[in-house]
């Protein structure tokens, strides 16, 4: 009866982004934010949202990675989510599906070294897909196909039924060294020499602050930015600290009075994007060993309605989100795709008290008399995890408690540094986590599903998910992704009823519960560095925390000073 309502449709006008911030200490700055010193051109300092201490890790099928991605370990071809264009060859300069979507054939690079010396040919690219089909807990874009060497500069993938909607994720895989990774554990051991094809090598690494240096064999190459440096900070507000003080060349965060940085700071300006989902994540399945109120698909629907969203997106993201659906189609660019079985296209704007005490009681909450629900004796308290510095979430939920307390609904945020945070997250222990979702290589929402839905990417409690760190599983839901793989991304008409499929399933049990969606704004130097992503050249996602983005923005970086 409830998921009804029409709420106005609006977007939002500025973009503030829904998560991350910044600091850096030691480098002299001139007074209206030119950067000196060590952010003189030479070496851009960027920074990811790290609180806290970097812990060594440059594996890059680990979910405490701390970089490499792009940047040392290139995969075959860059996709652009920020716009509709060809993907970008990398190690791969050609690829041609067969009529059928069932053999995919890729033409290699002939002239590419590891950074160590050696050769890369066709058997390291046969060798790192064979480890992800051997390794379930690494394979998280789903690789279920053969793959053989044609010769040193031509693979051949093959499939039991078509899989063009994949084709972007798998082409998007880390290539990794057969003569080191032969010895290595994908899913446990530490990297800390990264051996990359990429356009830059590990140089010193300490855990403050690690440096990327260009690398002198790069086959594109060798790139116009000599050193790149990543800084471990201690959260927002330090981040705006350092960009006033012109220590930070890059960061992807909120700052204050973020529509006029170039007035208040004339060195930098800033850019948005609007892709990330946020939402307030459960560990939702009681089957999977989840413990807590939130297993209850009827509590987080009843938080679904406590949200004011207007009110949280004016006290915390300073109005610079958007409206969010709870099927996940990033609106308003994939509205086409939402399910007309689905009557509350987005999330309301507003609370609707009654609609979430209507919920809980259906489902046997009773009121007490603290005003807080209770059910079997079990308050309806919940802990909601979130990293330590990133202040916009972190005011988030002290406006989502108050809202949610006047729906009878008690819940306290827990800090934690981000390594704690993914480590909860990703072995299960949390009941409610502060996050967002990610868009797909192209504009299409069965990547998001894909992603955090399917059950092949959950996990017991106690066992590392990947991206679906809900548990939520659904045979339904995994039928459809199935059959939707097998169609190529312009079939419409045999599509659509999928998605409605996926819809009305997630809508219904919500194991992520939808906030708003997020502007993603990144402030950065543009009078010692030009080149970056703007309006006329969108060629990369612009935000420092995306990876493989963020290692084609540092190619096409030119120093100014």
């Amino acid at each position: 009866m409830f998921l009804k309502s029409n709420s106005p449709r609006r977007m939002a006008v500025v973009a503030g982004a829904a998560t991350l911030g910044v600091l850096l200490a030691a480098c002299s700055a001139s007074p209206n934010g030119s950067s000196k010193g060590e952010t003189d051109g030479s070496t851009l300092v960027a920074y990811t949202g790290q609180a806290g201490d970097y812990q060594i890790n440059f594996n890059p099928f680990s979910p405490s990675r701390i970089g490499g991605l792009g940047t040392i370990y290139e995969p075959l071809f860059f996709y652009n989510k920020a716009e509709v264009s060809e993907p970008v060859p990398l190690l791969g300069t050609e690829q041609v599906w067969n009529a059928d979507g069932t053999e995919l054939t890729v033409s290699l690079r002939d002239d590419v070294t590891w950074s160590d010396g050696e050769p890369f040919t066709a058997a390291d690219v046969v060798f790192t897909f064979e480890l992800l089909k051997s390794t379930p807990g690494i394979n998280s874009s789903g690789f279920d196909g053969t793959v053989e060497a044609v010769d040193d500069t031509q693979v051949k993938f093959t499939f039991d039924a078509p899989v063009f909607v994949k084709g972007p994720d798998f082409m998007a895989t880390p290539i990794v060294p057969e003569h080191i990774w032969k010895d290595v554990n994908p899913e446990q051991d530490v990297i800390e020499k990264p051996v990359g094809t990429g356009a830059y090598v590990l140089g010193d690494y300490k855990p403050q602050a690690f440096t990327y240096t260009a690398n002198p064999d790069y086959w594109g190459g060798v790139p116009a930015l000599e050193n790149i440096r990543y800084v471990a900070l201690s959260g927002n507000q330090a981040g705006a600290d350092g960009i006033a003080a012109g220590t930070i060349d890059w960061q992807t965060g909120p700052i204050p009075d973020i529509q006029n940085t170039n007035k208040n700071f004339p060195s930098y300006d800033h850019f948005t994007q609007w892709q990330s989902q946020m939402v307030l994540a459960s560990c939702s399945s009681a089957e999977q060993g989840c413990e807590g109120p939130q297993t209850d698909p009827a509590v987080r629907k009843a938080i679904y309605y406590a949200i004011d969203r207007t009110q949280l997106n004016n006290l915390a993201f300073e109005d610079t989100a958007g409206e969010v659906s709870p099927t996940f189609a990033l609106t308003p660019s994939q509205d086409t795709f939402v399910s007309d079985e689905v009557q509350e296209k987005v999330a309301p704007m507003s609370a609707d008290v009654d609609a979430s005490s209507e919920i809980l009681e259906e489902a046997g909450w009773v009121k007490g008399e603290d005003g807080i629900y209770a059910k079997d004796g079990e308050r309806l308290s919940l802990t909601i995890e979130v990293v330590t510095g990133w202040t916009d979430y972190i005011t988030a939920l002290d406006v989502l408690a108050s809202q949610a307390k006047a729906a009878g609904i008690e819940l306290t945020a827990a800090q934690s540094s981000w390594n704690e945070w993914t480590d909860k997250r990703v072995n299960g222990n949390f009941e409610l986590a502060i996050d967002s979702l990610w868009q797909g290589p192209v504009s299409d929402p069965y990547y998001v599903y894909n992603y955090f839905f399917a059950s092949s990417s959950g996990a017991k409690v106690g066992e590392a998910a990947g991206n679906n760190y809900s548990r939520f599983s659904s045979p339904t839901v995994d039928s459809a992704l199935e059959q939707l793989a097998t169609l190529p991304l312009d079939d419409a008409a045999a599509r659509q009823p999928l998605f409605d499929t996926i819809q009305t399933e997630i809508v219904d049990a919500m194991p992520y519960i939808p906030i708003l969606t997020g502007g993603t704004t990144s402030i950065w130097n543009t009078a010692d560095f030009s080149g970056w992503p703007s309006d006329d050249d969108l060629y990369a996602f612009p935000a420092v925390w995306s990876s493989f983005d963020a290692a084609e923005i540092f190619k096409r970086l030119e120093p100014q000073g």
